[in-house]
């Protein structure tokens, strides 16, 4: 880090090399961990001062007023056998003063290996590169496969994925190796299947599932939604964000991440998907989505907003959920998706399609998993310092 000064010779701000990078549908800050401060107090002002958290539109920082664009990735060699480079994942919030690390973002963990690449962290071979992962915030391992030309990430290609305009170099996640990845059980609670009794007295039936990251599915029927509803509508409708987050909290409770249900804290965990079976519908962008080109509707919630897309470790859990007998997803799917090797998910911006293969075991929770990953792509958009104001 290196400071500007005034002409008084005061330090008025310190200048932090960063990266923007754009990872699946997602945007973060990217920073060498030697870069910030250790954890604690101090990191966490200088992530929220480059976002310009706390304020709704993040005007005076790098964030772009939304969740998806307000995300920072701190990376490092890694000192593990098994690991190339360690990865710790920031979500920070937009109008609240708070950073959480408590789960991964699969979105932005796409943009890690060819950061690693191109920053010299990693020994390059052509055509692919392999990158192992190590996620610090779940203590899970990762393997991103990147095209490489001329020692750097390759950007240009043919792979397409909804949300992001254009197309790119396919980057290839495979998350096998994380499930139970906050718990340690692929069914968080034992069950397939739970009933949750909520304040006002209604019963809920959830399927808690933890892959990539712990989710909490809910039939879009037992919130009287249809399953077709877009972000600005559901985030808007407080009182039903207040029964997701009620439903959220509960399930973290039931699971072991909080004393109570009601001391839910930041990023929310489990993650909520409300799921449907496919039909048609539009999405942000009005374009039609046939109920041929999904296996089922998801919309997913997360610090009291519903996600633009879809989150990368949400889309992972998703995929697992489907294929484990019993469950709220397995039931949206039906038999004919579960016999396939990939789980096409509309999402509110289109259909994305995550690799599942499934081998069943003798209890739905002995479920394993020969593949589970996605497709992704991931630019560097700019490379540089950012400023932050000294205390």
């Amino acid at each position: 880090m290196s400071q500007i000064h005034s002409d008084d010779g005061r330090a008025e701000q310190t200048e932090v090399r960063c990266v923007l990078m754009r990872g699946g549908t997602s945007k973060a800050l990217f920073f060498h961990e030697a870069d910030v401060p250790p954890p604690g107090p101090a990191r966490d002002r200088l992530l929220k001062r480059a976002m310009g958290t706390p304020d709704v539109l993040q005007i005076d920082g790098m964030g772009g007023s939304r969740l998806v664009t307000s995300k920072v990735a701190i990376i490092r060699r890694s000192e593990r056998a098994d690991a190339d480079v360690d990865y710790t994942f920031a979500q920070v919030d937009v109008d609240r003063d708070l950073v959480g690390y408590d789960a991964n973002c699969g979105n932005i963990s796409s943009a890690v290996a060819p950061f690693a690449i191109d920053e010299g962290l990693v020994a390059v071979t052509e055509p692919v590169t392999t990158v192992r992962i190590h996620n610090t915030n779940t203590g899970t391992l990762l393997v991103s496969r990147v095209q490489v030309q001329g020692g750097k990430a390759r950007v240009l290609g043919d792979c397409a994925i909804a949300g992001v305009p254009g197309t790119g170099a396919e980057i290839l996640m495979d998350y096998t190796d994380t499930i139970g990845a906050k718990t340690g059980r692929l069914l968080a609670t034992g069950s397939v299947v739970d009933t949750l009794t909520l304040r006002d007295g209604r019963r809920i039936d959830v399927s808690v599932v933890d892959a990539a990251t712990p989710c909490v599915f809910i039939a879009a029927a037992s919130l009287g939604l249809t399953g077709s509803e877009l972000p600005p509508a559901i985030s808007a409708d407080r009182a039903l964000i207040e029964t997701i987050g009620e439903i959220q909290g509960r399930a973290g409770a039931q699971i072991g991440l909080y004393k109570s249900w009601d001391q839910m804290h930041l990023p929310g965990l489990p993650l909520a998907v409300i799921v449907a079976p496919p039909a048609d519908y539009a999405d942000v962008n009005q374009a039609p989505v046939a109920a041929g080109d999904c296996d089922l509707r998801a919309r997913l919630v997360f610090l009291g907003q519903c996600h633009d897309s879809m989150a990368g470790t949400g889309s992972m859990c998703t995929a697992a959920a489907s294929r484990i007998p019993g469950t709220l997803v397995h039931q949206a799917i039906g038999e004919r998706s579960a016999g396939t090797s990939t789980l096409r998910i509309g999402h509110p911006l289109g259909v994305m399609e995550v690799k599942v293969v499934a081998r069943a075991g003798a209890t739905p929770a002995q479920t394993a998993f020969e593949a589970l990953g996605l497709t992704r792509t991931a630019r560097r958009l700019m490379a540089g310092t950012v400023c932050v104001p000294v205390e």
